[in-house]
């Protein structure tokens, strides 16, 4: 899309459009951050009924800190039962967002400027580099860097994840070799259990760059347009 000049005044700096966020991926990803949070905190409403992974009498990773609750704060549904019908209620709203993001990436084309390839990962060190202070050089890019297509392409991965595993700890039995490929039930719950944190990890990662670093980036999920200073 060509970049569009604001005129300038002495008040206002001039401004170009670098491009513009198209509106099924703003709603699917306030959606998803609303679904997902509810989908954390449920889930961690049901671990509290065990805080532990292990099958009995084959401890291989407990829960290091026994008797620990996460606060009711940040729990959903008030006990097991409640927990879990929020949790698969809201796991619907899950797929079917990330299922339309998906496949509007794919029919609209978005996916090329976001899928992070190999040939990405200098762009991404040098970025990381620069946000750390220890590059003097803004490194150059198209519309996302290397590191922005790392998180757009690993929130794919982690959802995918979250969801094949949450399928293998729901359907067990009728889902048995999904629950065998991740090294059995007990192993399964461990690993839905990490990608619940490699989402905290991501979403506390990503406030920081977007209103520390890039607070426009949040201005364009809400409204399109991402503009950038002309003699930047």
């Amino acid at each position: 899309m060509p970049a569009t000049e604001s005129t300038p005044t002495e008040s206002t700096p001039p401004w170009r459009v670098r491009f513009v966020q198209p509106l099924t991926i703003r709603l699917t990803h306030w959606l998803n951050a609303l679904v997902l949070a509810g989908m954390v905190a449920s889930g961690l409403q049901v671990f509290g009924a065990y805080p532990a992974f292990a099958e009995r009498g084959r401890d291989f990773c407990c829960w290091p800190w026994p008797g620990f609750r996460f606060p009711e704060a940040v729990r959903l549904g008030g006990w097991l039962g409640g927990g879990l019908k929020w949790h698969l209620f809201l796991m619907w709203f899950f797929v079917l967002d990330g299922v339309v993001y998906v496949a509007f990436q794919v029919a609209s084309g978005e996916w090329r400027r976001r899928v992070f390839r190999p040939r990405d990962v200098r762009g991404a060190w040098h970025m990381a580099l620069y946000y750390l202070r220890l590059r003097r050089d803004k490194p150059h890019y198209e519309i996302y860097n290397g590191l922005q297509k790392a998180a757009y392409s690993g929130t794919i991965a982690l959802g995918a994840l979250a969801v094949a595993t949450g399928f293998a700890l729901w359907k067990p039995v009728s889902l048995p070799l999904l629950a065998t490929a991740f090294g059995g039930y007990a192993w399964t719950r461990f690993w839905h259990f990490l990608v619940v944190w490699g989402f905290v990890a991501f979403l506390v990662v990503h406030l920081i760059m977007t209103l520390v670093v890039d607070r426009e980036a949040t201005r364009s999920m809400i409204v399109g347009p991402y503009r950038e200073r002309i003699d930047d």
